[in-house]
């Protein structure tokens, strides 16, 4: 499905070259949950984002579905790959079903005319994450955890085989983080997709996981969480992680 290969994450400013992460290697399954772990200052974020297209990369390639990510135009981009950033949504006119429904612009075009199958999308999208009862809500008046899940629900409206999440459970309290790996892992499980959760929430990521993504000076790891419990020992500089 997505694939780095030899890829190089990094920044371009001003003429000069910034590398983060060089030659990484990985391959993101399908139909599994896999957790991006790593300390502050691994590249998480910067791998996630050349990952989903939002910065190029400094050497190597992404590809999805053995196609290059940046030989794809936007709109084959953005049926190809989903991608929920940190921060909330600056939508202040808008309600949980409008946010939604933009999900559906790479398949409806910027007309924004929803078809009945696309409402149907959007509607199965706010059941699956259980906002379904906030649709006529504006989205300035959720919760971080709700505010978390419609953008999820916008995501899946989408309806790419490839979901990528930077930091979703940052600020949310313990129930809500755990409710929404709860809600990673069926989707990943149950739809198939290829899901990607960058998190510093190591010990319940490992609880949910089926694959961790270990970035760290020496590349990236890929394993169970179990298979990966020296590294991670070495990584976070300690002999008591419990996996």
């Amino acid at each position: 499905m997505l694939r780095l290969e030899g890829l190089t994450t990094g920044y371009r400013s001003r003429g000069r070259t910034y590398a983060v992460s060089p030659q990484l290697e990985g391959e993101l399954p399908e139909g599994r949950l896999t957790c991006l772990v790593g300390t502050n200052g691994a590249g998480k974020s910067t791998l996630l984002r050349t990952m989903a297209g939002l910065l190029p990369p400094l050497g190597g390639r992404v590809s999805v579905g053995g196609r290059a990510l940046d030989a794809l135009s936007p709109a084959e981009r953005a049926r190809a790959v989903a991608v929920v950033l940190t921060g909330r949504p600056d939508v202040a006119h808008l309600r949980v079903g409008e946010l939604v429904a933009l999900g559906r612009i790479p398949h409806t075009g910027f007309s924004g005319r929803l078809s009945a199958t696309d409402r149907a999308v959007v509607a199965d999208a706010l059941r699956r994450t259980g906002i379904d009862g906030m649709a006529r809500r504006p989205v300035t008046t959720l919760s971080d955890g709700e505010c978390q899940r419609a953008m999820v629900a916008r995501a899946l409206a989408q309806a790419t085989p490839v979901l990528l999440l930077d930091e979703p459970t940052a600020f949310l309290d313990f129930p809500a983080k755990a409710a929404l790996f709860d809600l990673l892992a069926d989707l990943a499980h149950t739809e198939g997709k290829a899901v990607l959760v960058s998190t510093h929430d190591v010990g319940l990521a490992a609880r949910r996981a089926d694959l961790f993504w270990l970035l760290d000076g020496a590349g990236l790891h890929a394993g169970p969480p179990a298979a990966l419990t020296d590294a991670l020992r070495a990584a976070f500089g300690t002999s008591d992680l419990p996996f």
